[in-house]
């Protein structure tokens, strides 16, 4: 099981337990259009993935310094984010797994799509997209590059991510650390349940 900061990690934590998964990130980054952030015109995952929406920088004209200068902002983030989150731990060990990726919604799936490209670079055998909601086309375009994608929700139309949950506060570095941490002995106490039969 493998969320997405930060917000994923909320909903992650709990699918986690629910499936009894062992739980950890899996790290990416929108690439907001320099003047309209919250437009992803493409995202970025560990492992030197780049995904890019030619079309939607063709129309807004955005020049490739600025998509490189954008890509540069993110990686440091993401770098930052795999240090605090992931605490020096080695890439990924997913080669012939099936991985499971959830985050609390979608928009315009630029992230979601280089999780799932970040996942059968890494060899996973099969990529599961989980999410809280999702609009109907995105959904569709990503379940062409994963195996199934699952949304709670999947209107026609969609806003915000956030508009779809009763309470949708922003999730700081120190609760995906406690979420993290929770997930992780959560698991060492099931191994040791386990180990004690």
């Amino acid at each position: 099981m493998l969320a997405l900061p930060r917000g994923g990690v909320v909903l992650g934590r709990e699918v986690a337990r629910a499936l009894d998964l062992p739980l950890d990130v899996c790290l990416v980054r929108k690439l907001g259009v320099p003047w309209q952030p919250e437009l992803a015109m493409g995202a970025l995952a560990l492992g030197e993935v780049v995904v890019l929406d030619d079309a939607l920088l063709r129309q807004l004209g955005i020049p490739q310094i600025e998509v490189e200068r954008e890509i540069a902002l993110e990686r440091t983030e993401l770098l930052r984010r795999d240090r605090l989150y992931r605490s020096g731990r080695g890439p990924l060990e997913v080669r012939g797994r099936k991985v499971i990726l959830v985050d609390d919604g979608i928009a315009t799936g630029a992230t979601m799509e280089a999780a799932i490209t970040a996942m059968r670079k890494l060899g996973a055998a099969k990529v599961i997209v989980g999410v809280g909601v999702s609009p109907a086309g995105t959904a569709e375009r990503l379940a062409r590059a994963a195996d199934q994608v699952i949304s709670v929700m999947a209107p026609q139309e969609m806003g915000a991510v956030g508009e779809w949950y009763v309470e949708f506060p922003q999730v700081e570095d120190a609760a995906v650390l406690a979420l993290l941490r929770a997930a992780e002995e959560g698991t060492k106490e099931m191994e040791n349940f386990y180990e004690s039969r």
